[in-house]
């Protein structure tokens, strides 16, 4: 066929074949990473609401409690926006003419819900429970980033499958103790800082998270808190010099033994098993999450 092609055919078509492939790898490259850019995942993207809603004014500023809003976190599969009533408990002595409010007020006189966009939003087919991972030892800055800090409220992290899974592979990097789940501010033990932990018996009916007692300061020391030395007191039968068989096993609690943490890694693996959260190997079917 050298009449109808020239020599350098065979090198075209070799180039051609090399450039289409180069052209299917940067497409995809880009498609992967235009599918976790906040442009798809919205992270960091401050949604315009109907009201400026500052969490760094209420929770950093007024002290507010996570609760006091989102009431139903730790019972439901939903943290749960507050109604317009939450709002005028305090907004009904408060700014009450501010203009900045006038959609509160609009909303509490028609009994109309303020339409508030949700900065959160996972797709209709995921399952997330906000109530087991409260009571597991999950804590709210872990997920939705310092919101005491935030004058507007944003998506701290992209929520998408594999920075779930992320966690769900080693959760032990994020427990903590469930007295520490609303703290912001929690630090992960250190050398200088270390966390004391004790296990009591699970009792049934009771998140098995509320089984760990965790404390910051050494409970054998004489700068110990009070709510320890309560504790070391009800660990002490009240007549010790009483017969055994004067006291009912029942009113004797078990003594407490507590062990010093220095890491996140430590005190994760000592979470992880009192806890009882299942592992990845575990997690075998997709229904977990996916409904």
């Amino acid at each position: 066929m050298p009449q109808i092609f020239d020599r350098s055919s065979n090198a075209l078509a070799r180039m051609s074949l090399v450039l289409t492939g180069l052209i299917v790898i940067a497409l995809g490259v880009t498609l992967d990473q235009l599918q976790r850019s906040p442009w798809v995942t919205r992270q960091g993207q401050r949604a315009e609401q109907p009201v400026p809603f500052s969490h760094k004014h209420h929770v950093q500023g007024l002290g507010l409690q996570c609760q006091y809003c989102h009431t139903t976190v730790e019972k439901s599969s939903y943290a749960g926006i507050p109604p317009t009533r939450t709002c005028m408990n305090c907004h009904a002595q408060i700014w009450t003419n501010a203009q900045l409010l006038e959609p509160v007020r609009q909303s509490w006189a028609t009994g109309q819900s303020i339409p508030w966009i949700k900065v959160h939003d996972l797709p209709d087919f995921v399952y997330f429970n906000h109530s087991i991972h409260v009571n597991k030892g999950i804590g709210c800055e872990t997920c939705h980033g310092r919101v005491d800090e935030m004058p507007l409220m944003y998506a701290q992290n992209t929520l998408q499958m594999e920075w779930c899974l992320d966690c769900h592979r080693n959760p032990a990097k994020n427990l903590r103790p469930t007295s520490q789940i609303y703290n912001m501010a929690w630090k992960s033990p250190t050398e200088d800082q270390p966390v004391w932990c004790a296990a009591t018996d699970a009792k049934t009916g009771v998140p098995t998270a509320q089984s760990v007692d965790c404390v910051t300061r050494d409970p054998g020391s004489a700068g110990a808190s009070p709510e320890m030395a309560l504790l070391q007191t009800a660990a002490t039968p009240a007549n010790a010099s009483a017969p055994a068989g004067d006291v009912a096993p029942a009113a004797v609690p078990a003594v407490l033994h507590y062990r010093k943490f220095t890491s996140q890694d430590q005190l994760g693996h000592f979470l992880l098993d009192h806890y009882k959260i299942r592992n990845s190997r575990d997690l075998m079917s997709c229904e977990v999450c996916h409904r």
